[in-house]
């Protein structure tokens, strides 16, 4: 098993590895394999990037965030020209049925919400629009509308683990409740949970998933 200062390293140097990242701007710190950021970034995406880049580390098992966004370029916009941005970038983006999103913005806080069908355009609505300037953080609150009886879910998303080079199907158990998916089992990184979960987030009508996956660590021989 890893020790947290292998961890702590290991994330160092993954944060180094990031192209748009200062890892001198970010602290890492580690206790029991949780990892805790910390640091002031000028963008909200440089502080998904720091998450994204710590949960690639193996033996991690949970993050922990305490990095604030600075003061920016883009800080001194209004909310009202913030709001015309998001809507203007959703309009223009293929993926996202903007007519069927709500937009509000509050001190660069943008709150989006509506009802669409699949998951993977809930999701790139967020992205599109996390790096916009001026936006501080994005709170998702758009819902997908059920498509699949909890059966029918159940095998899509199995038969999405078996063809996922990156998970185990093996290994990994999925129920459901009503349009929530629950996944159950044994993985053998953080990476894989989130791979995971992932696969499951893109099964029509899902509308929350509950990852309750287990890191098992490596045995090692010496």
């Amino acid at each position: 098993m890893k020790t947290d200062i292998q961890i702590q390293k290991d994330v160092m140097d993954e944060l180094k590895w990031q192209p748009f990242l200062n890892s001198s701007e970010i602290g890492v710190a580690v206790k029991n394999g949780i990892v805790t950021l910390s640091g002031n970034l000028d963008s909200y995406a440089k502080k998904l990037d720091a998450e994204r880049a710590a949960k690639k580390v193996a033996g991690v098992k949970a993050i922990a965030e305490d990095i604030r966004i600075g003061v920016s370029p883009g800080a001194g916009k209004t909310d009202a020209e913030i709001a015309e941005a998001v809507f203007n970038t959703l309009k223009w983006h293929s993926a996202v049925p903007e007519e069927k999103i709500k937009i509000k913005v509050e001190d660069g806080i943008v709150t989006l919400e509506g009802e669409l069908e699949w998951e993977y355009q809930r999701v790139n609505a967020k992205t599109a629009i996390q790096s916009l300037s001026g936006v501080r953080s994005v709170i998702n609150l758009i819902t997908i509308k059920p498509k699949l009886n909890a059966f029918d879910m159940e095998q899509k998303i199995m038969a999405a683990f078996r063809r996922n080079a990156t998970v185990d199907a093996s290994k990994v158990n999925v129920s459901t409740i009503g349009n929530k998916v629950v996944l159950t089992g044994k993985v053998r990184s953080f990476a894989e949970s989130e791979d995971a979960e992932d696969v499951a987030w893109a099964a029509p009508g899902v509308y929350h998933v509950e990852n309750k996956l287990t890191v098992e660590e490596p045995e090692y021989a010496f």
